[in-house]
């Protein structure tokens, strides 16, 4: 068979993995967004001590690979069955897909977090000084202040994030969850035909391009009324030592 006959008689089981690749990635990413805010408040704000346990969890996640943790989270999870099932976990646990998942938001959220403790300590003094001086509370600062600007600035490495999540989400094929990459074995093992590799490659190029522009245009919305023409950008300063 030939390249164009491979794509026609195999695209259904193709755009079946686009979609779930596409399923994962994001689900995973929005969870990871949901929660990050708040750890990443927590790596800026809290003690010592208070931020041991988080800061443990975000260097194994970043020093550990991705298929590691997904290895942990689904073969290891098995080792607990019966308390899994005691806690009623074990319907959660036995799904490929939920382990898959499971790994990749964990994964995604330690990434997230250090990327916007980054862009909440860049967030400038005198804005923050500002809207002390009108009298926001501090809940205030942060919903209308900070956080606004912080996600501007973390805004092009979140996009990175979530593109090298969707990337990873290739390794999900291994515990039989059958994204892109899982079909594209499955398609290999019936034709032995190495060009349904290269439309897998096409299918990753056209989900990252198209998230790529989205991701821009976005991104210009949210930065189209600052650093004006003339305007001084302002020196970044660590909301933290705000606080002091």
């Amino acid at each position: 068979m030939n390249p164009i006959e491979i794509l026609f008689e195999y695209w259904p089981r193709l755009l079946d993995g686009a979609l779930m690749t596409l399923k994962l990635t994001f689900l995973g990413a929005l969870i990871a967004g949901l929660v990050s805010p708040g750890l990443a408040l927590i790596r800026v704000q809290a003690a010592p001590m208070a931020q041991a346990p988080l800061r443990l969890y975000v260097s194994f996640i970043r020093g550990t690979p991705i298929l590691a943790q997904l290895f942990l989270i689904f073969y290891g999870s098995g080792q607990f069955r019966p308390a899994l099932e005691e806690w009623g976990l074990w319907t959660f646990f036995r799904d490929p897909f939920n382990c898959a998942l499971l790994a990749f938001a964990l994964n995604s959220t330690a990434y997230q977090t250090e990327i916007l403790r980054g862009g909440i300590m860049s967030v400038p003094q005198r804005e923050i000084e500002a809207a002390k001086a009108i009298g926001m509370s501090r809940s205030k600062i942060l919903r209308r202040v900070v956080f606004p600007h912080a996600y501007r600035i973390a805004w092009p490495a979140l996009g990175n994030e979530v593109i090298l999540l969707m990337k990873a989400s290739a390794l999900a094929s291994v515990v039989t969850v059958f994204d892109v990459m899982g079909r594209t074995r499955q398609i290999f093992s019936r034709t032995f035909d190495f060009s349904v590799y290269l439309w897998a490659a096409l299918i990753y190029l056209c989900i990252t391009a198209a998230f790529v522009l989205l991701w821009r245009q976005a991104e210009r919305r949210l930065s189209r009324h600052i650093h004006a023409p003339g305007t001084p950008r302002a020196s970044a300063q660590p909301f933290k030592e705000s606080q002091a």
